[in-house]
């Protein structure tokens, strides 16, 4: 059964959708690619590769919209729009998006999967880095962590640095965020087919690592593809052991 929510976003003062798929289980909010929207899932049959745990009863699979990849990958929008709207975006899935996972699970404190491939990745990663007290696990696909390649002038602002785990990271002190990210576990997988990039999963690991964050890289080797071939078959395999 899919279930659709939307409402108005005083953050991004636009509309904000949330696809629902599954009844009971582990929540697992997915990202989508690039600048996807919240039928992507559906749209590209990962539902149906989903389908066997969504039957189950082991998770409930909910998505949104893509709002800020839609505007990097674009290219129409300033350097400093594309940096608010990203920081606007997670402050949305932190205060708008959460609460209403929660109240669809009947939970005021039920801890929450992030999971995406390519940007999808990128903002799965920076939920949970960003807003550990809530996400527990991120499971990263085929992941772009570094977007300031496609940034005009490859220029960002503070809003994107730190909603940037790869920038903010390094440079973040010990301290209450630090402590609750240590207690959270990073799944990165990659492909080393084409259009894969994994030198960029390797470069987020050390990072995460350096911090003392529990992290895995998993490479699927040559014949997977960046591609959703790839992220069906990489996806159920990760939440059937983590959900």
């Amino acid at each position: 059964m899919t279930v659709r929510e939307s409402w108005h976003s005083p953050r991004l003062d636009e509309t904000v959708n949330l696809m629902r798929w599954g009844e009971t289980g582990t929540p697992v909010l997915l990202f989508p690619t690039a600048g996807g929207d919240a039928e992507d899932a559906e749209r590209f049959l990962m539902i149906d590769a989903l389908s066997g745990l969504l039957a189950a009863g082991k998770i409930k699979v909910y998505s949104c919209d893509s709002i800020p990849g839609r505007l990097i990958t674009a290219g129409d929008s300033s350097a400093e729009h594309c940096s608010w709207v990203l920081a606007r975006f997670h402050e949305a899935v932190y205060h708008e998006i959460v609460p209403a996972i929660r109240a669809d699970c009947r939970s005021e404190d039920i801890e929450i999967i992030t999971a995406g491939a390519s940007i999808g990745a990128f903002n799965a990663l920076a939920a949970l880095c960003c807003h550990p007290d809530v996400f527990k696990t991120a499971v990263c696909l085929s992941a772009t962590f570094d977007l300031v390649s496609m940034l005009p002038n490859r220029q960002y602002t503070q809003d994107f640095y730190f909603s940037s785990p790869i920038h903010f990271l390094p440079n973040l002190d010990d301290g209450p965020q630090l402590e609750a990210m240590r207690r959270r576990f990073v799944l990165i997988a990659t492909g080393e087919g084409r259009w894969e990039d994994p030198e960029q999963s390797w470069r987020m690991a050390r990072v995460l690592g350096d911090k003392g964050i529990p992290n895995r890289v998993d490479s699927w080797g040559r014949e997977f593809d960046h591609d959703w071939v790839t992220w069906r078959k990489m996806l159920p395999h990760y939440l059937e052991q983590l959900a």
